[in-house]
C-alpha cells in the first residue's frame, strides 16, 4: 500500500530532500512502504542537473537550491501543490521513460477532474494547457501555458521528487527564471484559468487519479 502524507505548513526545501532520501533508503531496506507526500514549499528556485545559469534571471529574489533531480530551473512556492512520489520501480517496472509518462498521465487525469484539458509536448518538459484566446507566438505557433512541472530522481530503482501543479501561486514569481529552459510560452494555474479549485480539492483528485494510473 502507498502511504499518503500531507504537510499543512510549508516545508523548507532541504528538509524535504532529507526526508525523501531517508524514505527512499527505508523503502530499499524493506522497512517502509511506498509514499506520496503532498506539500507546499516557501518561495524558492531549484536547479536541476541540466540547469543553465543564464536561465536564472533574478538570482537574489528567492533562495536557489541545487538539486540532483533531472531538469532545469523550477519555481516552488505557496499555492503550488508539490507531490513527491517515492515508489519502488523494482516492483512497478524498471522503465524510467514509462514512469515519467505515468507521472504525466497522473497530472493530466487529475486536471481532467476539473474539466481542464492538459497535454504534453515532445521536447517540452511538463504539462501544458492550450491558450487559443491569447495571441500566437512570433513564429506563429499557438500559445500554450505550463501548469505543472515534472522532475524525477531514481536511486536503486526507488523514485523521489515528482510533480508540482499550480493551484494559485503568485505567477509573477516565475519571472525570475526561464522555467525548464523554455522561452516564449507562459505559466498558468487553475485559478488563473478561472477554476476556483482549492488545495483540498486537488488532493482528492490526485489520490483518485493516482489509483487509476498507478494501480494504487
Amino acid at each position: 500500500m502507498v502511504e499518503w502524507i500531507t504537510s499543512e505548513a510549508p516545508v523548507p526545501y532541504p528538509t524535504a530532500v532529507a526526508e525523501m532520501e531517508a524514505r527512499v533508503a527505508a523503502i530499499q531496506a524493506g522497512t517502509a512502504s511506498e509514499a506520496v507526500w503532498l506539500l507546499e514549499h516557501p518561495a524558492l528556485y531549484t536547479a536541476g542537473t541540466s540547469a543553465d545559469p543564464r536561465d536564472l534571471r533574478a538570482p537574489d529574489r528567492f533562495p536557489v537550491f541545487e538539486t540532483r533531480r533531472g531538469g532545469q530551473y523550477t519555481y516552488h512556492g505557496p499555492g503550488q501543490r508539490v507531490a513527491y512520489a517515492m515508489l519502488d520501480l523494482n516492483t512497478r517496472g524498471r522503465d524510467v521513460r514509462a514512469y515519467v509518462e505515468h507521472l504525466e498521465a497522473w497530472v493530466i487525469a487529475t486536471l481532467a477532474e476539473f474539466n481542464l484539458t492538459a497535454e504534453v509536448r515532445p521536447g517540452r518538459v511538463g504539462v501544458w494547457v492550450p491558450r487559443p484566446e491569447k495571441p500566437p507566438l512570433p513564429d506563429g505557433s499557438p500559445r500554450e501555458d505550463k501548469i505543472a512541472a515534472i522532475g524525477v530522481r531514481i536511486r536503486k530503482w526507488i523514485t523521489f521528487h515528482g510533480v508540482a501543479i499550480n493551484v494559485e501561486p503568485d505567477l509573477s514569481h516565475f519571472d525570475g527564471i526561464v522555467p525548464c529552459g523554455i522561452e516564449g510560452h507562459g505559466v498558468t494555474s487553475l485559478v488563473d484559468l478561472g477554476l476556483p479549485v482549492t488545495m483540498a480539492d486537488l488532493d482528492v483528485a490526485l489520490k483518485r487519479s493516482f489509483a487509476d494510473v498507478f494501480g494504487g
